[in-house]
């Protein structure tokens, strides 16, 4: 790989964790001495978790890796930087908790009405395209918002197929 090249690590889950197919990517190349500097759209794109997040940004800066992220104009890799981040990163944990609270709120507002009945159980055959054509249209570069637009389901009924299909090819 050239030198000046750009690789797009484009992730299409939360970064409420690492266990995520991109960012292992992203870990794998750095660990190869492939990346030498690494932009973020957020802080919190990288890690919505504190420890985490402060555990990789130093993990990096010991690489040598220059890490910025975009939207905050902030150069991550100094100790400025670093102490910078673990504010935001301390922010966006905990941004994720007051989210989930919110959210189990919301649920069991939703159960005492009665109309919410899924009690966290993820439905089966509900699903409305045909998960092989999605992941062919996929192989050949189309976007999932493509996919998702032309099939006329959601978007995350097409990360969902192309996550069943990248585990049924695992085993």
């Amino acid at each position: 790989m050239e030198p000046n090249a750009v690789r797009w690590f484009e992730e299409q889950e939360s970064g409420s964790n690492l266990e995520r197919p991109a960012f292992a990517a992203l870990q794998k190349a750095i660990f190869m001495g492939e990346i030498k500097t690494v932009v973020v759209w957020r802080l919190d794109r990288l890690s919505r978790n504190q420890k985490d997040g402060i555990n990789t940004l130093a993990e990096w800066c010991e690489r040598g890796v220059r890490v910025v992220s975009v939207t905050q104009q902030l150069d991550l890799s100094g100790a400025t930087g670093r102490l910078i981040a673990g504010v935001l990163f301390a922010v966006a944990e905990m941004e994720l908790e007051a989210i989930k609270e919110r959210q189990a709120i919301g649920i069991a507002a939703a159960k005492e009405r009665g109309v919410y009945k899924n009690n966290g159980l993820r439905r089966k055959g509900y699903r409305k395209a045909d998960a092989k054509r999605v992941v062919a249209l996929r192989k050949d570069g189309v976007p999932a918002a493509t996919i998702s637009r032309d099939l006329g389901i959601a978007r995350s009924t097409v990360y969902a197929y192309l996550k069943d299909a990248d585990y049924n090819t695992a085993s």
